[in-house]
């Protein structure tokens, strides 16, 4: 008689977080930003149609970054929470934190008991009124939360990016200001990105009751224009240099 497979549980869970982080490794990073005009969500997306940067509610946004499919399903599900609860009770109990944590238990659920977790990071941020209430919280694949301050980096190189926006970022920075810090973080030494190359949105703490909007290409290259040469290596122009063919399976998605 033949002996039963078996794997122990911890190298199980290894193996599940060892392929969720390459998925999510092959895909483009997101950063977000608190600046003085709100909070700037910035990522390398070359996609005109395929968004990684989204409204879930008010003054809350969600960014994703990995499998497409996967975590847009996430940020369908954060959409019709919000507004049910928003509905059912009143728009202020609809916040982020929350919302970070039905999130953590949708993704530690699906870690932990699904054969195949989901390839993404997900961002839940929310702007605060005045200088103070902005929150971002960063969610990995197995559910853990992150309560981050000032920024937060999503994707396979967040380490090298969130070093070099720790160089950078300083308090009260313009919404040129973080843009130009966020795109340099984004790009490093050896590359450019180009306003086509880049996805923008701000949640502004001075707006009406929906504080999220995005900027136009054309914003996002006159703003990057309009910064010292020093300040970022973008060229505003939106043409970038030749940079290496991603790998075969790199998610056309992410």
């Amino acid at each position: 008689m033949s002996m039963p497979f078996y794997v122990a549980p911890e190298q199980v869970m290894k193996d599940r977080a060892d392929y969720a982080r390459k998925g999510i490794a092959r895909g483009r990073s997101l950063v977000a930003l608190i600046a003085a005009p709100g909070i700037l969500i910035c990522a390398e997306n070359p996609s005109n149609t395929l968004r990684k940067v989204s409204e879930i509610y008010d003054r809350i946004a969600f960014g994703g970054v990995g499998k497409y499919n996967e975590f847009d399903q996430l940020r369908i599900a954060g959409v019709r929470h919000a507004d049910l609860k928003g509905f059912n009770f009143s728009r202020e109990d609809v916040d982020a934190r929350s919302l970070a944590n039905q999130y953590a238990q949708i993704l530690g659920q699906i870690f932990t008991h699904e054969m195949k977790p989901m390839e993404v990071e997900i961002l839940v941020a929310e702007v605060g009124h005045g200088s103070t209430g902005d929150q971002l919280f960063h969610i990995l694949y197995d559910g853990t939360v992150m309560d981050e301050t000032d920024f937060s980096v999503l994707g396979g190189d967040a380490d090298t990016i969130a070093q070099r926006l720790k160089e950078s970022w300083r308090p009260d920075v313009t919404l040129a200001e973080a843009l130009g810090i966020a795109a340099a973080a984004l790009a490093g030494p050896e590359r450019t990105l180009g306003a086509d190359d880049l996805e923008v949105a701000l949640l502004s703490r001075d707006g009406e009751r929906r504080a999220f909007r995005r900027l136009a290409d054309a914003d996002v290259a006159s703003m990057l224009a309009s910064l010292p040469p020093a300040a970022t290596p973008v060229d505003p122009t939106g043409a970038t240099e030749p940079t290496a063919a991603p790998e075969a399976d790199d998610t056309p998605d992410s």
